[in-house]
């Protein structure tokens, strides 16, 4: 009788990929970095358990929206208190703060359990084309 696979935390070797978003749409970008990071790309993977890579996302500020995007679709965010919404349209985003647009397009496609909490911490974006993690021998993830 054959058994399911089914991977243990002590049988992974995780990898570092860098992915460029440079010219590229962020939900692409933000779909194939979900991909890895939950190890879907492995033939290892096992639902229950964090089998994903480490992900290092570069030139988070020339990601692309498509159609009206960036003027129409809004960062929205909320003190907790009485008149505290705060908007910004992504257009706004993209000059101020381009690593959190991807960093909340990629958490959008992860679970919303403390699994996904585990594999977001395996992500890390920048707005330039340098990244600190050049010791890790990141290799590059073309798509």
């Amino acid at each position: 009788m054959k058994t399911t696979f089914m991977a243990k935390p002590a049988e992974i070797q995780r990898k570092w990929y860098v992915i460029d978003a440079a010219g590229k749409a962020l939900g692409r970008v933000a779909a194939e970095a979900a991909r890895i990071l939950r190890g879907k790309h492995t033939p290892m993977y096992t639902p229950h358990v964090d089998t994903g890579d480490h992900v290092i996302i570069i030139n988070a500020d020339k990601v692309i929206l498509t159609g009206k995007k960036l003027d129409q679709k809004m960062y929205t965010r909320h003190s907790g208190y009485p008149g505290g919404l705060k908007q910004f349209s992504y257009r706004t985003m993209l000059d101020k703060r381009p690593e959190l647009i991807v960093e909340k397009a990629v958490k959008g496609m992860l679970p919303h359990t403390r699994l996904g909490e585990q594999q977001r911490k395996k992500l890390k974006v920048y707005a330039g084309s340098e990244h600190p993690h050049q010791a890790q021998k990141p290799e590059v993830w073309n798509f």
